[in-house]
């Protein structure tokens, strides 16, 4: 993997056992994501995106679930990484948004606090800090302005 290569997927497959038979829901994907680049991953219903990234990012059952392959990500193939390794890179390196919002900001709180708790959980900045953090976040995306209304 050369330094400008932030994450290289490499003949990921995922399988399910069941009793009725394995299914193979992903197979053979491999794909390279550099630094600053956006990766859009595009096909039909049921044809393995959500599987593939939750493979990705180690959030599928691994008693239940068969993955091969290599998931590199900063020099580590997250793949063979203990979940307790895992967690401190999730959300923190490297993160997935998921296609139902609701399954990630929940309605009855505020997104600014919503983002300063995934700061919270990744540092030990403190408080200030993470609120510090979540402004400058939401900034990016709408006016300043706009952000603090968010947040407070």
């Amino acid at each position: 993997m050369s330094s400008e290569q932030l994450l290289d997927v490499r003949n990921l497959t995922v399988r399910f056992p069941t009793t009725d038979g394995t299914v193979q829901a992903v197979s053979d994907v491999s794909f390279t994501l550099a630094r600053g680049e956006t990766l859009g991953i595009v096909g039909e219903s049921g044809s393995g995106k959500s599987v593939s990234n939750l493979a990705v990012m180690g959030l599928l059952n691994r008693n239940r679930t068969e993955i091969s392959g290599e998931v590199r990500f900063g020099g580590r193939d997250l793949l063979t990484l203990p979940q307790n390794e895992l967690r401190k890179i999730r959300g923190k390196d490297i993160a997935m948004l998921f296609q139902d919002p609701f399954a990630c900001l929940h309605p009855m709180y505020r997104v600014g606090d919503q983002i300063a708790e995934a700061f919270l959980a990744h540092s030990d900045e403190g408080d200030a800090a993470a609120r510090h953090r979540a402004v400058e976040l939401l900034e990016r995306g709408c006016s300043p302005e706009l952000a603090l209304q968010i947040l407070l």
